[in-house]
């Protein structure tokens, strides 16, 4: 009877011992060994043994954390406060750094990206902030990644979400906005006239060397007025009159002027 109780406690103890030793990680998951302190290996995905009491594991996840960066109130470098919020992307590539170096690397990728967006906003201007948002982009992810790197954490992509301007700085780009389409329109119908004026000047001049391109045209303005069944009246009147006319008005200047 003892023999059967001793056997059966025994049983209870390997299983326990067996249940103490066996891990399993997923494969997005590794486990960082540490035998009596001590940093052994990083394991994973699957399965493998540990030796209870002596060993023990820290579980690191490799995928990618996708992590906002709260709103943060920036003065630019032309002195135009903005509240500027951020999301970044970051992952472990060294699960034992990421172990060993930080003591927790999620916080300390928050902690620092935080900084860094103030730091490089303030360094620009408002344009800049506006206009070169990915090269601004690049800059964080490169200063950031550069800090996280002895941790074992890669930062993939910092990117700046949104850009709170102050009321009174919305309306006056508001009315920059306007001013500058005013201008454009008034530049687009300026270059209108000109090209209309040119063209008007060489038909004016074809018409001059061809008489009978003027009679045509009179005749074709005549149809299109008739057809719109209206009650003017026109009388045509040919330009031989006209020049007859000005030819006896220069005639009858210069004998004034002579008298």
């Amino acid at each position: 009877m003892n023999d059967v109780i001793a056997w059966i406690l025994l049983a209870l103890v390997l299983v326990v011992l067996l249940s103490a030793s066996v891990r399993i990680a997923r494969e997005y998951e590794r486990g960082v060994i540490f035998r009596l302190g001590r940093v052994i290996d990083a394991k994973g995905p699957g399965l493998f043994f540990l030796i209870p009491v002596v060993d023990r594991m820290e579980r690191v996840s490799l995928r990618t954390i996708t992590m906002d960066i709260p709103a943060q109130d920036i003065i630019t470098k032309d002195n135009v406060t903005v509240r500027v919020n951020a999301v970044t992307y970051f992952n472990v590539v060294e699960p034992v750094r990421s172990v060993v170096a930080i003591e927790n690397h999620v916080t300390g990728t928050s902690q620092i990206a935080q900084t860094t967006l103030r730091s490089v906003l303030g360094q620009v201007d408002l344009d800049e902030l506006l206009a070169q948002r990915d090269e601004i982009n690049q800059r964080l992810q490169q200063i950031i990644d550069n800090v996280t790197d002895p941790w074992g954490v890669k930062v993939s992509l910092v990117e700046v979400k949104d850009v709170e301007l102050p009321e009174s700085m919305r309306r006056a780009m508001a009315r920059q906005a306007e001013s500058e389409r005013d201008r454009r329109a008034k530049v687009i119908h300026s270059h209108g006239e000109f090209e209309a004026a040119a063209k008007l000047g060489e038909a004016a001049e074809i018409l001059e060397v061809h008489p009978a391109a003027m009679q045509l045209r009179l005749l074709s303005t005549m149809a299109e007025v008739a057809s719109e069944r209206n009650s003017t009246l026109i009388f045509p009147l040919p330009m031989e009159i006209l020049r007859l006319v000005d030819t006896l008005n220069a005639q009858v200047a210069g004998e004034s002027g002579n008298e």
